[in-house]
């Protein structure tokens, strides 16, 4: 059987990725990481999905948090944005920014990948409901695949390990309707910034999730305030 990892953050698009990736045939490889995040209830989350997609294996990746203090979704002294009209949200680059995350994440995923000889790496990133984050743009993965090329053993030998981002050019109630299609638990999903009981319903990230399950005509398995 092929091989996979995917990048599983708990999220709704890493769980749709994921699920997409099995769909596909792959044997999956979880990987997660721990870096310091506002709160673990991501990672609960990820656990979850990763126990009901039937993982290989799940790793639960740890990092120096210091090296992202500068986002307030590790820095608990930043303020997350609320309340921000949808209409503005990725004008610019937003204080949730955390500088080189999928550069990073990445580049381990690619460590893992060949180490469990592994085909592909899955991530759920998406341009066209973009936030403002640099490193979810087109450019950025279409470069990150040539350097993934020639950067390891695989890629020299004339296997690369391919940089799969099946939600690349999808906006949110798109990547909503691919999950419902293939049973994806969004309940078993977190996107909000905070880690309350229930989804706060006012920062950048649940704002582009309400709107996405409003427009694909459903409603949103996840409780809020």
């Amino acid at each position: 059987m092929k091989k996979a990892v995917c990048l599983i953050s708990g999220g709704l698009d890493s769980a749709v990725t994921s699920f997409i990736a099995k769909d596909q045939g792959y044997e999956i490889y979880g990987l997660s990481f721990c870096y310091g995040q506002r709160h673990n209830k991501e990672l609960e989350y990820a656990k979850k999905i990763g126990r009901i997609l039937g993982v290989k294996d799940h790793v639960f990746f740890n990092l120096d948090i210091d090296v992202f203090k500068s986002s307030s979704l590790v820095d608990r002294s930043k303020n997350i944005q609320m309340d921000v009209d949808i209409k503005d949200i990725g004008k610019d680059i937003p204080v949730t920014y955390v500088p080189g995350r999928n550069t990073v994440f990445l580049s381990i995923g690619l460590a893992y990948a060949e180490t469990v000889d592994a085909e592909a790496v899955f991530i759920g990133v998406t341009s066209t409901d973009y936030s403002g984050y640099p490193d979810c743009r087109p450019e950025f993965i279409k470069s990150f695949q040539k350097m993934a090329n020639i950067c390891n053993k695989k890629g020299v030998e004339g296997n690369p390990i391919k940089i799969v981002t099946p939600l690349l050019y999808l906006n949110k109630s798109e990547i909503i309707k691919k999950g419902i299609s293939l049973e994806v638990p969004f309940e078993y999903t977190w996107s909000c910034y905070l880690g309350e009981d229930l989804a706060c319903g006012r920062c950048d990230s649940c704002q582009l999730r309400l709107k996405g399950f409003k427009n694909a005509n459903l409603k949103d398995p996840l409780n809020y305030r």
